[in-house]
């Protein structure tokens, strides 16, 4: 189900929330506390929720809650891997900016890691790509690299560190 998720649009992918717009401190001024700008989902199958009070626009901030609700999904629901599943497209690199693409292919890289036991060279063997390039992908992006510590730290293997600092 996680890949269809993903691949809905915005506006499938919203009807399976529950939407909580409410007031809440942040960018806005004098009109932070006077209009309900700030947007709360929770997915309805996943149980995951994404919120974003960022912006003074409840549709901005709707848009930037979808975006987040994407990304965890991609980040916490794994799929086991069959002879079916798909390789995630990692040539050129996903680009962070393209939501939809890149927790498609964050998804199915995590996937791949979990199935080989979070090992990197043998992750990066399966999707057929090198373990540098492996590496800088989980390195981009913040969340990624939390989320693959997390699963290395359950196997008992050590944290991945930046070698360049």
């Amino acid at each position: 189900m996680r890949d269809i998720w993903l691949a809905e649009d915005d506006e499938t992918l919203k009807k399976g929330c529950i939407i909580d717009f409410h007031k809440c401190s942040g960018n806005g001024g004098q009109k932070v506390n006077k209009t309900s700008s700030a947007v709360r989902l929770i997915h309805q199958a996943s149980g995951l929720s994404a919120e974003d009070t960022k912006e003074r626009s409840q549709v901005r901030n709707l848009s930037n809650a979808l975006k987040k609700l994407r990304l965890r999904i991609a980040l916490k629901i794994r799929n086991p891997i069959t002879e079916k599943s798909p390789l995630p497209v990692l040539s050129p690199p996903p680009s962070m900016t393209n939501v939809k693409v890149y927790s498609t292919a964050l998804a199915l890289m995590l996937d791949r890691l979990m199935d080989r036991s979070w090992d990197i060279p043998a992750a990066a063997e399966v999707m057929n790509i090198s373990k540098t390039k492996l590496t800088k992908l989980i390195f981009r992006d913040p969340a990624f690299l939390l989320e693959v510590n997390r699963g290395r730290s359950e196997k008992g293997l050590p944290p991945l560190q930046n070698p360049v600092k």
